[in-house]
């Protein structure tokens, strides 16, 4: 009977090591949620665990079961080497999988959906890089452990290690670039430089802080377009970031007028339009002239809200309420345009009117001076006089060769 038994054995060993294995597991997962009830977070966030728990203690009964009951046969040590490789996998998936429980549960304490959210978007943040970070190492020393259990490579590691400094100069310069943005984001998550959900401007686009990762950053922009740039970007290239300390921002609305702008009148409408919009944070809400150059008046509105995407709201519904408002009600107040055209008309009829004797009749003639020197037809010298004195004589052929050498002059 017992010689019947001898080959089942270790498949009935795998099998009550199996089923202890979900047993275990189960008693495990029963009693860290009961020591944990009052956490409603960790029922659901557990989940995540229950795969990789159930596998490792699985491995773990079936590697001993075998033990005890084929370790003289011939088969047995190509198979613990599997099981042992499997387990290494098992052990790195849950301890992932805790990293992500831990995540999950100190986020849900510090919620973002909160007025004052600065620092629990900080917090956010750190953890989602920490997290990164240790998954990374996980699996960095899950699959150097599972090598290490190879004989051949256990001796090509010593080999390795005595050209160990030759290798990391030649890995550093090959990889200097991605290196440097992985440091970039480390600085990023600890430094507080940027957060998740900052509202920042970079490049000259508006946006938010979608993600940051160890070597990029997701910018979500306003129009629904993601910029990503490296994480160097930041940490080399200045950048505006309006939720750095507080959510809080003013904003303007400027306004070119003419002169006769009723000022009063404008602040009464904006104090009613502020007191009917929830929008503004009552914080600020000013209206001044702060130039009149140019021909016109240059009104600035300044007001507050209690953040970026409020403030645009705003400084738009006040800019709409402001234009339709003038037009109404003061439609002299409108920007104007002027000109002035000036136009010589005395000096065009003197070029063109032919010149006559003084106190000749006639239409357009004009009555002789009493005196020739107040005749300003030639001043400003003793020849001039007497040539003036020369055409007040009698003869019409004096003025017509007058007429004639103007005429040639012109």
């Amino acid at each position: 009977m017992l010689k019947l038994l001898n080959p089942a054995l270790p498949f009935i060993a795998m099998a009550l090591a199996v089923v202890a294995g979900l047993a275990l597991s189960w008693l495990l997962r029963k009693t860290v949620l009961k020591l944990n009830r009052k956490r409603p977070e960790l029922q659901a966030t557990s989940r995540v665990a229950r795969q990789p728990l159930r596998l490792a203690l699985c491995l773990v009964g079936v590697r001993i079961a075998l033990g005890l009951t084929a370790g003289s046969e011939s088969w047995h040590a190509g198979v613990d080497h599997l099981l042992l490789i499997a387990l290494i996998g098992a052990v790195a998936w849950l301890a992932i999988a805790v990293l992500l429980i831990v995540e999950a549960v100190v986020l849900n304490r510090h919620s973002v959906e909160v007025a004052d959210n600065r620092r629990a978007r900080r917090l956010r943040t750190q953890m989602i890089l920490a997290r990164r970070i240790a998954v990374a190492l996980v699996v960095v020393l899950a699959v150097g452990t599972a090598m290490l259990t190879f004989p051949a490579i256990q001796a090509l590691g010593a080999g390795l290690l005595a050209s160990a400094g030759v290798i990391s100069i030649v890995a550093g310069l090959a990889a200097q670039t991605s290196l440097v943005n992985v440091f970039a984001g480390m600085q990023l998550a600890f430094t507080d430089a940027i957060r998740v959900d900052d509202v920042v401007v970079v490049q000259k686009e508006w946006g938010r802080i979608e993600e940051i990762t160890l070597t990029y950053v997701v910018v979500h922009l306003w129009d629904d377009r993601r910029l990503i740039l490296p994480s160097t970007h930041f940490t080399t290239t200045p950048f505006e970031n309006w939720t750095r300390r507080q959510s809080e921002v003013m904003g303007t609305v400027e306004f070119d007028l003419d002169w006769r702008a009723p000022v009063e009148d404008m602040r009464t409408e904006l104090r009613r339009v502020l007191a009917g919009t929830e929008l503004w944070d009552e914080r600020v809400g000013v209206l001044q002239i702060t130039d009149a150059t140019g021909g016109f008046v240059r009104i600035r509105i300044l007001v507050s809200a209690a953040d970026s995407a409020a403030l645009f709201d705003l400084r738009c519904l006040v800019r709409e309420t402001m234009v339709t408002f003038l037009q109404q009600n003061h439609p002299e107040a409108l920007p104007h345009q002027r000109w002035e055209h000036t136009h010589d008309a005395g000096t065009a009829s003197q070029r063109k009117a032919p010149l006559r004797r003084p106190g000749a009749s006639g239409s357009g003639a004009s009555p002789a001076p009493a005196d020739p020197h107040e005749s300003q037809l030639f001043t400003g010298s003793i020849e001039a006089v007497e040539r003036s004195r020369a055409f007040t004589g009698p003869g019409e052929e004096v003025f017509e060769e007058r007429d004639r050498n103007l005429a040639s002059r012109n």
